[in-house]
């Protein structure tokens, strides 16, 4: 199996050394190399990164990549494997007994998926998204609908799949997102708010999912290269529902 998960970056950082891996420097456009392959060659939406994130890559990825399974990760953040970071060869084998590697689910228990992002972000964003979904993929509200009042899902935008079902996860997620974009007003949201497109791809994906109940699922452990800084993030969490920092 010709795999390749590619690893988001936007600064020089030490990389996997399993040929399974591919660098990728996203939000290129207009910067110098950091000696990774770069998003905006080829067909590319590298220039929106500052909204999109890491989509920047997925979007390259799925139009430029010839593989027979591909993936995203990012550059402080893997799956976890038996030795660390997960080897090409521990992808391919689970590969073979599911359709999509996804990391472990996140739990929230005292929050949905709706309220903890309507807290950490903009619930017009997930609004807007359902309202868009009603219109072009009717087939995939009621995945929607139990998505948002679950307490958790896969998050960080991170999987790996087959070719085949690759295509069809990407021609679903950028047409939702596309429209996403043109409806959305973000000229008033802060730098990390407009991030938007990211976020809420990170809860599309169990959208996807949820509307294929057929598709087998792994999941593998995250391993964090980095602090997650846990304290700071969950007083901003806090501030944030008590209406602060919007």
């Amino acid at each position: 199996m010709d795999l390749k998960v590619v690893v988001a970056a936007h600064k020089p950082y030490r990389m996997p050394e399993d040929p399974a891996y591919l660098p990728l420097q996203v939000g290129a456009a207009g910067k110098p190399s950091i000696g990774f392959a770069r998003d905006d060659e080829g067909d590319s939406i590298s220039a929106k990164n500052a909204n999109w994130c890491e989509l920047t890559g997925l979007y390259w990825a799925w139009k430029n990549l010839r593989a027979d399974a591909v993936g995203l990760v990012h550059y402080r953040r893997h799956f976890r494997g038996a030795d660390g970071i997960a080897s090409g060869a521990e992808l391919e084998s689970l590969l073979g007994r599911a359709d999509v590697i996804l990391p472990k689910r996140r739990c929230y228990f005292v929050e949905t998926t709706y309220s903890h992002y309507a807290h950490a972000h903009n619930a017009v964003d997930l609004d807007e998204t359902r309202r868009i979904l009603s219109e072009r993929h009717p087939d995939c509200v009621a995945a929607f609908d139990r998505a948002m009042k679950s307490r958790g899902g896969h998050r960080f935008n991170m999987f790996v799949m087959g070719r085949r079902l690759f295509d069809r996860y990407c021609e679903w997620l950028f047409d939702v997102l596309f429209e996403l974009e043109r409806r959305l007003d973000i000229s008033g949201y802060s730098p990390y708010d407009a991030r938007v497109f990211g976020f809420v791809a990170e809860r599309l994906l169990d959208v996807w999912l949820g509307a294929h109940p057929e598709l087998r699922i792994a999941e593998l452990p995250v391993l964090h290269l980095e602090s997650q800084h846990w304290p700071s993030k969950i007083a901003r969490f806090l501030l944030r529902k008590a209406g602060f920092g919007k």
